[in-house]
């Protein structure tokens, strides 16, 4: 196949995987042939390739194999019980692998007949009696197993594990294996009829299963139980909740997340892991379940959820009182682990020593007050102020120069504590307060913490540095989104009058300071940040298929080029693959080929400012002048194809001497380009501009047809590009076997 130029090689490979499957060459399975022995086995089954694609493709013969109770029972024991230990390590787990899939393959038959059958679900509910830890493979088996069965059989699955009285214990037992928790979580989503999904909430919270999870954040538990239980807590606040939003009329509420918010639950989980020992694993275990009962969430127009913004008195985004309550009469607790984190080992990092280093607990305490803080409580804001937590939470900001998790929080508080318009009152109800009230906090982030004095030292001694050689501090970002919010503060935020008095009772020296650097340092830095990187440099097309039009002398904006702009962007037939390329009737009759049209390529209308009576003229002249009639009689004459060269007048070449030629084209020698570029030009001039031929020497005949012929001898089916009007002299002066090649490489030069 002659290759199309301007990058269809690209639909080739499709082209043949299309042929493929139009004439269908798949094979019958194996497996039919399998299945009319007697005694064939269901491991001869299992170790044919094709045995899932025909079990999901409703095999009938398969399926009703499959259906024995004895193949049943096998299949549940490939992933129940574990292989024998002698076996390949690559084959040991093949067959429970396949069973899983089998059992899982969402057949209706097999699914009723498992969800039915009393000793089935005994042998699948059996693994759960092994002890821990439970193999994590075939673990994930059975909790995908039962978990379709919960979605497809609800009712007869909840009654069953409602008649084992262990099944919360065993759940327990094996929470740390992730597959027994995702097999909760499952039980909690994959049940969609609204009153058996609140049966089974009733069910677990009379099981108490909210309290038996708390009880595993302890220091005592390992830390895979820690990280599962509370994942499982945290995923059960987000799914009730978001439940709660989407059924806003349900008459019950969520039992269990109703009993993970009462006081006494979250005081028990405190209590836990500020026992005696500082755990690491327990404490940020905890403090996720926090951050998901403080997460506030709305619905929007859309029916999706997103998290309310600060100051949102939207009742769905109120946090319970109960819950910061508990928070508050531990927020002493969680400032010394500020100061005094779990011991962690010295940290070498390749900048210096980190001793000790920020570690997971420190950083979860911040979130923990960003989220705090976000709810905008006057008590806890006051006795955040009282411990001066903002100012710890600042000196690690400083300290730990290269840690952006840590600048992220502390840039979220400072952000928090400047655009909070609200308090929430001991009685949790919302009071607006006037812009100059006292906030506080807002004031003790100014006059205690020192937030202006300790920006400006901090650009100082960076600025110090990068004079010398150093290397720019790693929260210089932070620092300047830090700085801009106070500066948007003072001009437009909620408290823009307090926050100008804070400034203007600044000592004189900072004031006079801050307000230089303002202006200065950091309005050149927010230039610098704001420059359009994509307007600063001529991005180059690497495209083999543009042209600069700069260097080639045609104008982007005129006619001509949008014409070709229109022409390919033109729509192409909906069955142009089934067209495109040689099909079976390649050695058709070359005109029958032809006739073959798009849809809508063909449709081009432009204009272009030429005179067409004289483009006609001239095309009549050449023809008049060029062709001669066929003589049968004279076998001498000369090759009427045979290419001759075209001379053209002074004239007309002085006119094309403004063009030039694209000197990184490599398919038309430089004499073709000139002589195609005198063309365009000579058809886009005024009125005036005439084409000068030597008529006086002798050249290739021209024929009027020579574009539809030339793309005939191609022996594609693709039909040929349709010629545009003001070309047709160029595209009569090529021979008719080369046509469609040239022409192509000369639309790829105009953006075609």
């Amino acid at each position: 196949m002659r290759k199309v130029r301007g990058g269809w090689s690209w639909i080739f490979p499709f082209l043949q995987s299309s042929m493929f499957w139009k004439f269908d060459l798949h094979s019958s399975s194996h497996i039919d042939t399998l299945l009319e022995r007697e005694d064939v086995t269901l491991k001869e089954l299992m170790d044919e390739e094709d045995v899932l694609q025909e079990c999901k493709a409703q095999n009938r013969k398969l399926i009703e194999f499959l259906l024995k109770a004895e193949c049943l029972e096998d299949l549940v024991s490939f992933i129940t019980e574990e292989p024998p230990q002698d076996m390949d390590e690559k084959i040991r787990y093949k067959y429970p692998n396949i069973s899983c899939e089998l059992l899982t393959s969402d057949v209706s038959q097999m699914n009723d007949r498992l969800g039915e059958d009393e000793s089935l679900l005994m042998k699948l509910y059996s693994f759960l009696l092994n002890d821990s830890p439970l193999n994590p493979l075939l673990a994930s088996f059975f909790s995908k197993v039962l978990s379709i069965l919960i979605s497809r059989k609800p009712e007869q699955i909840v009654d069953f594990l409602k008649k084992k009285r262990d099944f919360v214990d065993l759940i327990m037992k094996h929470i740390g294996t992730s597959a027994i928790m995702d097999l909760l979580l499952r039980l909690l989503t994959c049940i969609e009829p609204p009153q058996p999904r609140q049966d089974v909430l009733n069910w677990l919270n009379e099981e108490k299963i909210i309290q038996r999870l708390v009880e595993i954040v302890h220091p005592s538990q390992e830390e895979d139980r820690h990280s599962n239980a509370s994942q499982s807590l945290c995923e059960i606040v987000r799914l009730s909740r978001d439940q709660m939003l989407q059924i806003q009329n349900s008459t019950e509420p969520d039992p269990l997340l109703a009993t993970l918010e009462k006081q006494e639950i979250i005081e028990q989980l405190l209590s836990n892991i500020f026992h005696k020992e500082k755990n690491e694993s327990a404490i940020v275990s905890a403090v996720q379940i926090l951050l998901a009962l403080l997460e506030t969430r709305r619905p929007t127009f859309e029916g999706h959820i997103e998290i309310c913004p600060p100051g949102m008195s939207h009742s769905a985004c109120s946090v319970n009182k109960s819950v910061l309550e508990a928070i508050r009469g531990r927020l002493g607790s969680f400032h010394e682990l500020l100061l005094e984190p779990p011991k962690k080992s010295v940290m070498k990092t390749t900048w210096g020593v980190l001793d000790p280093p920020v570690g997971n607990t420190r950083l979860n305490v911040i979130r923990l007050i960003s989220s705090l803080l976000q709810t905008n409580t006057s008590s806890i804001n006051g006795d955040l102020m009282e411990l001066n937590s903002i100012g710890v939470i600042l000196d690690m900001f400083f300290k730990y120069t290269w840690n952006n998790f840590l600048h992220t929080q502390v840039e979220i508080c400072i952000a928090l504590i400047l655009a909070s318009p609200f308090e929430n009152t001991e009685n949790s109800t919302i009071t607006d307060q006037d812009s100059t009230g006292d906030n506080l906090l807002l004031k003790h982030l100014f006059q205690k913490c020192q937030l202006i004095e300790r920006i400006l030292d901090a650009w100082e001694m960076n600025e110090k540095k990068q004079a010398e050689g150093g290397r720019r501090h790693g929260y210089m970002g932070h620092l300047t989104r830090i700085a801009n919010c106070i500066v948007h503060s003072t001009d437009k935020g909620p408290s823009s009058a307090l926050v100008q008095q804070l400034i203007k009772d600044l000592p004189d020296e900072v004031r006079e300071r801050w307000e230089t650097f303002c202006t200065s340092s950091l309005g050149e830095t927010n230039k610098r940040n704001t420059v359009d990187l994509v307007t600063t440099c001529h991005i180059h097309s690497s495209s083999d298929d543009e042209i600069d039009f700069k260097e080639t002398g045609f104008s982007q904006d005129s006619s001509l080029q949008q014409a070709f702009s229109d022409y390919q962007m033109q729509q192409m037939t909906s069955n142009f693959i089934d067209q495109f390329g040689f099909n079976d009737e390649k050695f058709a009759d070359q005109d029958d080929i032809g006739n073959v049209s798009f849809d809508r390529v063909s449709d081009i209308n432009f204009t272009l400012n030429t005179n067409e009576s004289g483009n006609i003229a001239l095309f009549e002249a050449c023809c008049k002048e060029r062709i001669q009639q066929f003589d049968d009689g004279g076998s001498d004459e000369e090759d009427i194809w045979e290419e001759k060269h075209i001379a053209f007048t002074p004239e007309s070449q002085r006119r094309s001497s403004s063009g030039s030629t694209d000197s990184e084209e490599s398919t038309d020698s430089e004499e073709e380009d000139g002589a195609k570029q005198d063309l365009f030009e000579s058809s886009s001039a005024n009125t005036e501009d005439k084409m000068e031929v030597d008529l006086n020497e002798q050249t290739g005949r021209l024929d009027p047809n020579c574009s539809m012929r030339g793309a005939a001898q191609t022996g594609s089916s693709a039909p040929a590009v349709p010629p545009l009007p003001p070309l047709n002299a160029l595209l009569c002066l090529q021979d008719l076997e080369g046509q469609q090649e040239k022409n192509s490489s000369l639309l790829s030069k105009l953006h075609f």
